[in-house]
């Protein structure tokens, strides 16, 4: 007998962690975790963001797993090579909501800064190229820019968003390389991206979250 696949829409429950006074804030900051981790430990490690002018907002990615096994600590991915293409559009969707919800239901304000660290790099590219949500800053820390986000598609996107790549000098996953690629990508399509470099490795460095806070 012949196996079809076919591609059903659910409704999914979603956590989403949120640190400070929306309604006193000035800013919004959605801050989008890395691969195995969960939107707890991102918004611990971003604990130099917080300020009585910022919310912080953190989603947590949909497919959650055990890190090692069948038991012990529970991480979250956004998204795998399996069925690609539909994991990154209900991620843009569940994203895009994420923030229509922090404007009407938390009263947070629509000015919006997002923070990808590590996997969360790429979904933040993704999510700043092609999602519906106006994005005045975008953060990628430890990720390079996807190949498969069409930069002459998003540029005028793009082009309204101030752009600025984090990495630490030791990354290993997030190479001199990989870096350069990106920025590369992005000159040849008229963008321009801040780059800063800190020693370190693929981790989330206090003394440059509290320099982007600043900036």
């Amino acid at each position: 007998m012949d196996i079809t696949a076919h591609e059903l829409k659910v409704e999914r429950t979603a956590r989403v962690l949120v640190r400070g006074d929306a309604k006193a804030a000035r800013e919004t900051w959605i801050l989008l975790h890395g691969y195995a981790q969960r939107a707890d430990e991102l918004l611990e490690a971003c604990t130099p963001l917080a300020s009585s002018a910022r919310v912080l907002v953190a989603p947590e990615a949909l497919s959650r797993f055990y890190r090692r096994g069948s038991s012990g600590p529970i991480g979250a991915s956004w998204m795998t090579r399996e069925a690609r293409e539909a994991e990154i559009a209900d991620y843009l969707a569940y994203l895009d909501r994420v923030a229509a919800w922090s404007a009407q239901e938390l009263a947070a304000p629509r000015s919006i800064t997002v923070l990808g660290y590590s996997q969360g790099a790429a979904t933040a590219w993704r999510w700043a190229a092609l999602g519906a949500t106006s994005i005045g800053r975008l953060i990628t820390w430890g990720g390079g820019l996807p190949h498969d986000v069409e930069l002459g598609a998003a540029r005028a996107k793009l082009a309204k968003t101030r752009l600025e790549i984090v990495r630490g000098a030791r990354d290993l996953y997030h190479s001199s390389d990989v870096l350069a690629q990106s920025v590369q990508r992005l000159a040849s399509a008229g963008l321009h991206a801040r780059v800063l470099e800190f020693e370190g490795a693929h981790e989330l460095a206090p003394a440059v979250l509290e320099q982007l806070s600043r900036a």
